[in-house]
């Protein structure tokens, strides 16, 4: 048994009242530690949700200006960049830059937004959207083989199915035919896992292969 429990209740009082003269300050230390973190993980808290606001209003702004605005656009781009490059906020500016780019007919400046996102994206998805819209820019550039290096199959992941059809464009802007009708069809039975995707253009342009009528434009749109 422990000694304690040899000890009056007056002796174990005496006993606790000098354990806590001992160590007070210990233990006023570790409460004024406790509440600091607590404190600082509460400011840290409001300063993500700040900064996270600010970001979204500031994207929000850019969408608006692109139509409207070049210069305007531009210099919130720019502020997206340096202030919130690591938030996916910054990486849909650059992708609606790029889509912007492509309507207007400006394939680098386009490559240039995607490249950006593609490299530089903490999020794997967003990654992996660039990819396939900057293959898509590359054909558009008459670059097939280029297009054919990004969209590997076997680093797909979730975008076989796109990468596969990308892969058929390119196949066919470079007169492979054959090539380009096996990716079509593997892009088809990818698709068959997905549901709710539109498949109909894809179809088109496989079955289009399959016949000896004229082919349709085999570049997907950007988007």
């Amino acid at each position: 048994m422990a000694d304690e429990d040899y000890l009056t209740e007056e002796e174990q009082a005496e006993a606790l009242k000098l354990w806590f003269k001992e160590n007070w300050l210990w233990m006023t230390a570790g409460v004024v530690i406790a509440l600091l973190l607590l404190a600082g993980w509460q400011r840290y808290q409001a300063y993500k949700v700040d900064r996270t606001s600010s970001a979204a209003q500031l994207l929000e702004q850019f969408a608006a200006a692109q139509n409207t605005d070049e210069a305007k656009a531009g210099s919130l781009l720019k502020q997206l960049s340096s202030d919130y490059g690591a938030t996916p906020y910054a990486d849909q500016a650059h992708l609606l830059a790029a889509k912007q780019a492509v309507q207007t007919g400006k394939y680098d400046d386009a490559a240039k937004e995607l490249t950006v996102v593609m490299t530089s994206a903490a999020d794997e998805q967003l990654r992996g959207v660039a990819r396939v819209r900057l293959a898509r820019v590359l054909i558009q550039q008459q670059k097939p083989d280029d297009a054919l290096k990004l969209v590997v199959i076997d680093k797909a992941g979730a975008f076989a199915p796109q990468m596969h059809e990308v892969r058929g464009d390119a196949l066919y802007s470079k007169g492979d035919r054959t090539s380009a009708r096996a990716e079509y069809q593997a892009a088809l039975d990818a698709y068959k896992n997905e549901s709710g995707t539109d498949t109909s253009l894809l179809q088109l342009k496989a079955d289009e292969l399959n016949s000896d009528a004229p082919a349709v434009a085999q570049t997907q749109p950007v988007k």
